[in-house]
């Protein structure tokens, strides 16, 4: 099996890429490896020797994706910004990724959330919510967040709203365009900050 540590931008990537639209596209079940090769124009076998099935290929899709996700969000929560901008920023980061890689908010949506190989990675979801949290704890020992409410149930609603809202631009039950995405970033910060601000 070839390093997983190859270039971004490399074969690997690109599967990877052509394995997101597949499923986006067709749903994980419907989709199969031959589907991935043709998205990506390469042979069926050049697949497996990058990825040994499936199963895989979701799961490095939901580790690497995440994992870069939750990397921006840290970066974003350790700014030396005050805590609400911190959180303003966060929250629009989430929010973003919709219009930068719609079909990876599919699979992430429909996919992994319901996977049930991957129920067990329910951790690395919580990273996303480890940062809220933080960022509110900041916010209440800095003086901007009210100290009367519980940071962790603040934490679990605000990352409620942002997957929620995600989900409804999935499923197209909320518009999604670009003018409709900003009206979410900021009817989110007039909700929850309006709320928690001190």
């Amino acid at each position: 099996m070839t390093d997983p540590s190859l270039a971004v931008g490399g074969r690997r990537e690109e599967l990877l890429r052509a394995a997101a639209r597949v499923f986006a596209e067709k749903g994980y079940h419907g989709a199969r490896i031959s589907d991935v090769a043709e998205e990506a124009g390469v042979a069926y076998g050049l697949v497996y020797h990058y990825f040994r099935s499936k199963d895989e290929l979701l799961e490095t899709i939901f580790h690497e994706s995440w994992g870069r996700m939750v990397a921006v969000l840290e970066s974003l929560a350790d700014s030396p910004k005050p805590a609400l901008e911190r959180l303003r920023l966060v929250t629009t980061a989430l929010l973003r990724t919709w219009q930068q890689e719609p079909d990876l908010v599919r699979v992430l949506v429909r996919e992994v959330a319901r996977s049930p190989q991957l129920q067990d990675r329910a951790g690395e979801f919580g990273a996303a919510f480890t940062v809220i949290r933080r960022v509110i704890e900041d916010g209440q020992a800095s003086g901007e967040v009210r100290s009367d409410i519980d940071a962790r149930l603040a934490a679990w609603i605000v990352y409620g709203a942002l997957e929620e809202i995600l989900t409804g631009w999935v499923l197209g039950q909320l518009p999604d365009d670009d003018d409709a995405v900003a009206q979410a970033e900021r009817t989110l910060a007039d909700v929850v900050f309006g709320g928690i601000a001190r």
